[in-house]
């Protein structure tokens, strides 16, 4: 059967399987897991704790008026929680009544245990377990800003891992936007603003040895902010809690060694939509960043991009796509 050569990268994704990154296991072979969050509105706390324990069993114990644990289920340890300041400060009649009022425009947010790609398929099971329930995805309504994280474990902690993601996600981020755009209404909302173009500028041109200093003293030079697609201030602050917490203070929200991928839209009510397919478009990066000649052609053409008299975003993301499908990204 001949290849349909007219489909784009994303035509090309899965919805339905899992691919595997590039590479599956930790350094001690152990294999790589994600933390995954998914928020969504239209269920209370104990409704979607209902699905949550429908799905997978446990025990259901609230810690707090707006947030509730599921020991024991069948995937490990769930948190349901109302996504908001808030939460934190209830128990009052004040506080109780603005947490219920909140719930109009504040996500219900299910935080899954780190999950290996094996189990990643339960994930979807919960999205198709909450569609039927009744959670609405971002597209319901203006007022709803939230989204879906992906936190996928690194296989290691050394520069020459995380130093070829970084580049390939910033050099990819304005293909990842255009080739499955968000809703206008999002994206006046903070949380997805790209990288500024100066620090996309020196990941292209200058960034290939860097050590791990050096990056985090880049990126809280150029992008201080969790308000990015690639959110890479958790990582950092675990690899130089120091530098990051002088540079931020109390902005400093606590490190792990997981990438934080925040997708701006949760389309969790859409029955096209799927995280298999999400995680796809994260395995992309991954494997751009796993080979060297693609990523140098990707930097070369960046800078000769920018160096160009006429420029747009829609070019470069035009220009990607073109380098994407020459190097058959879809196939492992």
């Amino acid at each position: 059967m001949t290849e349909n050569t007219g489909k784009t990268v994303t035509e090309r994704l899965s919805r339905s399987e899992f691919w595997p990154p590039p590479r599956p296991r930790r350094a001690d072979g152990r294999p790589r897991r994600t933390g995954i969050e998914i928020e969504f509105a239209g269920l209370s706390v104990p409704e979607a704790a209902g699905v949550v324990q429908r799905l997978w069993g446990g025990e259901a114990r609230a810690d707090g008026p707006q947030r509730m644990e599921l020991r024991g289920t069948s995937i490990g340890e769930v948190e349901v929680l109302l996504d908001t300041a808030l939460a934190r400060h209830g128990g009052t009649p004040l506080a109780d009544a603005a947490l219920e009022l909140s719930r109009a425009v504040v996500p219900v947010e299910v935080v899954l245990p780190p999950l290996a790609l094996s189990d990643l398929p339960e994930s979807e099971r919960l999205v198709r377990a909450l569609r039927a329930a009744g959670a609405e995805g971002t597209r319901e309504a203006l007022a709803y800003g939230f989204g879906v994280h992906l936190n996928p474990e690194l296989p290691d902690e050394e520069a020459a891992t995380i130093l070829p993601v970084i580049r390939a996600y910033a050099l990819l981020e304005d293909w990842l936007r255009s080739a499955d755009p968000i809703d206008p209404a999002r994206s006046v909302l903070p949380f997805v603003d790209p990288y500024p173009r100066g620090f996309v500028d020196l990941l292209a041109s200058e960034a290939q040895e860097w050590s791990i200093n050096e990056l985090a003293g880049a990126y809280l030079e150029h992008t201080p902010s969790r308000n990015r697609g690639l959110d890479a201030l958790p990582l950092l602050e675990h690899l130089r809690p120091d530098m990051v917490r002088a540079a931020l203070g109390a902005g400093a929200k606590g490190g792990r060694p997981t990438w934080h991928y925040r997708l701006p839209e949760a389309r969790i009510n859409e029955p096209g939509w799927s995280l298999a397919y999400e995680w796809n478009r994260w395995c992309i990066v991954e494997r751009v960043a796993a080979r060297p000649v693609l990523l140098a052609k990707l930097a070369d053409a960046w800078q000769a991009h920018r160096a160009s008299l006429v420029r747009l975003r829609s070019d470069w993301a035009v220009q990607v796509e073109a380098m994407l499908r020459e190097a058959r990204i879809w196939q492992p």
